[in-house]
């Protein structure tokens, strides 16, 4: 989840009309979220198309504060953000600086029936045969960001979006 916060709203707000200056600041953070979130979808991998497909915004008001959120809930979303086990300790590359996640060292081992098989040939996993199925040994993905990067990447056009609608919001108010 990618959440922005604008600072000096409440300063923005005295003298116009708060009501107003809220719900189309409230418009501009969703445009420049959704902008945010074609980034992330141009970034996010893909394999089905379930990421791209899951991969929201979220537009709060509470008050003179507006929350926008960029964010995923397809359950590899999180894998492909920061990676797992030890390839994902190490390619921290393009991650948000302010997550530190704890990896596994160790392998683990998935049962058939949780993966596909285009997958487990496709990344040669180890596996074993046994009565109760195939067991293919997963030692972990490189990170492969798409949420933080699609911010990151564009803070001057999220900036611009924003800008340009307050500047429309005082101009529209003056007149």
């Amino acid at each position: 989840m990618i959440s922005v916060k604008i600072n000096g709203v409440e300063r923005l707000s005295i003298g116009l009309s708060k009501t107003a200056d809220i719900q189309s600041l409230g418009q501009a953070v969703a445009r420049a979220c959704s902008f945010v979130q074609s980034a992330a979808k141009l970034k996010a991998h893909v394999n089905t198309g379930e990421l791209r497909e899951k991969i929201f915004t979220d537009i709060r008001i509470k008050g003179m504060e507006v929350h926008g959120e960029v964010y995923t809930n397809a359950p590899q979303g999180v894998y492909q953000e920061f990676g797992t086990g030890p390839k994902g300790e190490t390619s921290h590359a393009g991650i948000s600086p302010n997550v530190t996640p704890a990896y596994t060292q160790s392998p683990w081992w998935v049962h058939e029936s949780q993966v596909s098989q285009a997958d487990a040939e496709r990344y040669h996993w180890f596996f074993i045969d046994t009565e109760k199925g195939r067991f293919y040994q997963i030692s972990g993905q490189a990170a492969d960001p798409f949420l933080y990067p699609a911010l990151k990447d564009n803070e001057e056009d999220v900036m611009d979006i924003i800008s340009h609608s307050i500047s429309d919001i005082i101009g529209g108010l003056a007149k």
